[in-house]
């Protein structure tokens, strides 16, 4: 586990005056149930497939690289450092023990391997990703600029995915679950309002609007009238309507724009009914 002293030097913490050294290097047979979950797993979401998959392929070949724990001070039990998902496949297969090596490290150090482990991994979403950045500069008092050079990345990338972590809780969960990008995301960071990032969030998920469509859509509700923007008909003044039908007009608009740009003559005529609001639209047929 030299990950860290060469990342952090040698003294990893302000706050963790001693260093660590291992224990052993051997690998002994821990009893599964004594082990717990790291409590600074960067990870919130396991893949259960891909975990089974796991479990089928160390039943048949068996454990080929242990996992790494520490000694819980004053208990009978163990805390993992890494090795999370090779743990939670043998315990799918209900197995007693499991192949370990047990290493001496304080909370920083069993932290920064967690989201070392993972960041080299590459297997973390963008907003795991911001979370583990945050922790390692809380962690080791670092800039950006000197986290960025440790891990080998530009200062730019690691600000981008901190910025994700301003976004309103539903839209990080959005993240997480895959329903948009990391670009959506950072597109939705110019709505200051979280009302509106929450309301633009919903028709992504709902219209399946890719990054382009997203930012037009932004681009709409940040300037719903330009000056400079030559229209062909005025459009009717929207008296007292509701900002999700605005949002839903400015979604069509931007659609038949984007069907004008393709090279196709669309003609659109809108009014506003007394109780809806009526959009023509003339699409002249292939010759």
């Amino acid at each position: 586990m030299g990950t860290i002293s060469k990342l952090f030097g040698k003294n990893a913490s302000n706050s963790d005056k001693d260093v660590s050294s291992e224990v052993s290097n051997e690998v002994v047979q821990i009893e599964v149930d004594k082990i717990s979950p790291n409590q600074y797993q960067p990870r919130s979401i396991f893949d259960e497939e891909k975990i089974n998959e796991l479990a089928q392929t160390i039943h048949t070949h068996g454990m080929i690289q242990p996992i790494v724990i520490r000694k819980i001070e004053e208990e009978e039990r163990y805390e993992l450092i890494a090795g999370e998902r090779r743990w939670r496949a043998v315990q799918s297969l209900e197995w007693e023990t499991i192949p370990a090596i047990v290493k001496n490290m304080t909370d920083t150090e069993t932290a920064s391997v967690a989201l070392i482990e993972n960041l080299q991994r590459e297997e973390l979403t963008v907003i795991e990703e911001a979370i583990a950045y945050e922790q390692l500069l809380s962690q080791h008092g670092l800039t950006q600029e000197a986290l960025a050079q440790r891990l080998g990345k530009s200062q730019s990338t690691i600000a981008n995915k901190l910025r994700l972590l301003k976004l309103p809780s539903v839209v990080q969960q959005a993240i997480l679950n895959k329903e948009i990008t990391e670009r959506h995301a950072r597109a939705l960071i110019s709505l200051k309002d979280e009302s509106l990032q929450e309301e633009v969030l919903g028709l992504v998920i709902e219209n399946h609007l890719n990054v382009k469509q997203t930012e037009e859509q932004i681009d709409a509700l940040l300037h719903p009238e330009d000056p400079s923007e030559e229209k062909p008909k005025q459009k009717p003044k929207m008296k007292g309507v509701s900002r999700d039908l605005r949002i839903a007009l400015n979604t069509i608009r931007q659609s038949l724009s984007m069907v004008s740009d393709s090279g196709l003559n669309v003609e659109s005529e809108e009014s506003e009914e007394e109780d809806h609001y009526k959009i023509t639209i003339k699409i002249p047929k292939n010759k």
